[in-house]
């Protein structure tokens, strides 16, 4: 019984020190996350607002060729090939085209042409959404009006905090959160496993993801 109690005991102080370890090498990462981050939202910003006074007579135009020039802007790390996927979160649900994902950012193209509505979540990234076409309406807690952005504005969402948000009728973003992105992978799945049990799309979207990152750390890119 003694030898079963000080195995008991040995165990729970290796598990109190890998996480112990774990927490302090993740506080120390997020010091110095800045560091990782290749894309300036405001540039971003800059670019979607170009590609939509060019080509705001053709969606998929416009589309392909902000891609295109953010490719140029970024070289490497944009990822052209056009795959479009589901995404439930939060209740809302859209489709994307993931241009960039690595474990710091993503960049994507979000949005419907049917409109929706849910929670943003609440994670420890910044997420900021460039109209291209259509407008998003928000609301903190407490609110008793709502933010409007329209084409061409940039609604950012800081760290740690949550909204609703609607696109209503019709909306499509470019959409960039920098932060720690693994840990926004629960709230983007959740909903998979428990209300729409589409697993073709979340296979879809795992390749995809783990596709980009793995290039991006082939680069040096975290």
């Amino acid at each position: 019984m003694l030898g079963c109690k000080c195995t008991s005991t040995n165990s729970l102080m290796k598990l109190l020190f890998i996480l112990t370890l774990a927490v302090s090498v993740f506080l120390g990462l997020d010091q110095i996350k800045d560091r990782f981050y290749i894309f300036d939202q405001n540039v971003l910003q800059q670019v979607a607002q170009k590609n939509i006074a060019l080509y705001s007579h053709d969606s998929h135009l416009m589309m392909t060729k902000l891609a295109e020039e953010l490719a140029q802007e970024y070289p490497g790390h944009i990822r052209l090939t056009e795959e479009w996927v589901f995404n439930n979160a939060g209740g809302a649900m859209g489709s994307m085209w993931i241009l960039h994902g690595s474990l710091t950012e993503y960049l994507i193209i979000f949005g419907t042409p049917v409109g929706t509505e849910g929670h943003t979540g609440r994670f420890m990234a910044d997420d900021y959404f460039i109209m291209l076409e259509g407008e998003q309406w928000a609301y903190n807690a407490g609110d008793l009006t709502r933010e409007v952005f329209k084409v061409g504005e940039m609604h950012h969402l800081p760290r740690g905090h949550a909204q609703q948000y609607k696109i209503p009728e019709h909306g499509f973003a470019l959409e960039y959160a920098r932060g720690w992105i693994p840990l926004m992978l629960p709230f983007g799945f959740f909903d998979t496993f428990f209300s729409t049990v589409d697993y073709y799309t979340l296979g879809h979207t795992l390749r995809i993801y783990a596709t980009t990152i793995i290039g991006e750390l082939l680069q040096g890119k975290i």
